[in-house]
């Protein structure tokens, strides 16, 4: 599926600039950057449930957007030295806090990026924040990055509950059955989910009929009790919305199929879902699955050309996830070049209500009231097997839903 899209040139930001001799692209002596050099920091899953869907892969196009910005600048760039670290949170919201720590005060890093599992986002967050350093999440959903824990130096830059929701719970709810059971990770991400679905089936005239929370990480894989539940609850549901992701998503999809609940008269709707999921399920298992999806791999020529690069490198088809630390880590380094500086308050204001056009971000725009990025999301859906015409080409787009209906107005809880 290729279908070409107008990309309206991005728009001029106006810069800012403290004491750096002037706007536009900076180098030679004029260069003000900590060190001479900047550091990106990777800090995500690299050994457990998220780490196909982002992982040591993220790192790798953070690398790819890396060289491509010294490609683009040669001579001109601000600096020829940067460099990338990187870091295995394991999913825990103390292993984020301390390696974010690590990485800003002994490693050096300008910016950390990714980092999935709400609980540990909120936690690099927070050390942004009192460290002064920016921090671009892409990995994790929760809203709370843009609502009561939003601050100056903290950006949400891929997708969240809020977009998720009212992409698949309302189309969902209108389309395939109004009575709702939800079964949700029980953490951060999986209580906003919940929170943020059952909203968004209210609203679209369904009900939730029940809900539970599994625990998380969920390492024996075993989630039968919650699925034979489903059929039993009276009303009986029509809609099983799984709020799982990654490896945890597999084996709930698995066990789904095995129990034969669709037979049952519960349909599958999946909160959130990666082509690396749909990849280790093969699209038999997900066939008519409908979901949000933040970017695509094949939906346009950009989009694919950028990904056959990626497949270079790595090996597989990239996740939005992955699509998404690219663009976050080629809007940083822009800033940087056009400020001439790493200063964080600098590339902060050079980055605030900055409109975007890049590989990720279509209709992209920052948020300057709570750094919210917004930009196109897509409801998407899964191909019945004879209609892969490819290798991971799985997901047929439905519809756009433009940016300015895809995530929430700001918050007032968000107090930058």
């Amino acid at each position: 599926m290729r279908r070409s899209v107008g990309v309206a040139a991005a728009s001029a930001a106006v810069l800012v600039v403290a004491g750096c001799g002037g706007g536009g692209p900076q180098s030679g002596g004029d260069q003000k950057l900590t060190g001479d050099k900047i550091v990106l920091g990777v800090l995500n899953d690299q050994s457990g449930a998220y780490s196909e869907l982002s992982g040591r892969n993220s790192v790798k196009a953070v690398e790819m957007a890396i060289a491509d910005f010294k490609a683009k600048y040669g001579d001109k760039a601000v600096t020829k030295n940067i460099s990338v670290e990187t870091a295995d949170h394991q999913n825990k919201p103390d292993v984020a806090n301390s390696k974010a720590q690590e990485m800003y005060d002994r490693k050096g890093v300008d910016a950390i990026l990714d980092v999935p599992t709400s609980s540990a986002a909120l936690k690099v967050a927070d050390v942004a924040k009192e460290k002064k350093k920016l921090y671009f999440n892409i990995g994790a959903a929760t809203t709370d990055l843009t609502g009561k824990s939003c601050n100056k130096y903290t950006f949400h830059y891929a997708y969240d509950t809020y977009m998720l929701a009212h992409g698949t719970g309302t189309v969902t709810t209108e389309q395939v059955g109004k009575n709702w059971y939800i079964l949700y990770p029980n953490y951060a991400f999986g209580q906003d989910m919940e929170k943020s679905f059952s909203a968004a089936i209210t609203a679209a005239g369904g009900q939730v009929v029940g809900k539970d929370g599994a625990p998380f990480p969920n390492t024996s894989g075993d989630y039968s009790s919650f699925l034979l539940k489903a059929p039993t609850l009276n009303p009986k549901p029509q809609v099983l919305g799984t709020m799982q992701a990654g490896a945890e998503l597999v084996n709930v999809v698995k066990q789904y199929n095995e129990f034969k609940l669709r037979d049952k008269g519960v349909g599958l709707a999946v909160g959130l879902m990666f082509i690396t999921d749909i990849h280790s399920l093969t699209p038999a298992a997900l066939a008519g699955t409908t979901y949000t999806d933040a970017w695509y791999w094949n939906f346009d020529q950009q989009n694919r050309e950028w990904a056959d690069k990626f497949q270079k490198e790595t090996g597989t088809r990239p996740s939005f996830a992955h699509a998404a630390n690219y663009s976050a880590a080629m809007q940083y380094l822009e800033a940087v070049q056009a400020a001439g500086t790493d200063d964080a308050d600098t590339v902060v204001k050079a980055l605030e209500g900055k409109e975007v056009n890049d590989l990720f971000l279509r209709n992209g725009k920052i948020r300057a009231e709570d750094h919210r990025v917004i930009h196109d999301a897509y409801l998407a859906q899964v191909k019945p097997q004879a209609e892969v015409g490819e290798p991971w080409d799985y997901v047929k787009i439905l519809k756009t839903i433009p940016a300015a209906e895809a995530f929430r107005a700001p918050s007032a809880d968000c107090k930058m």
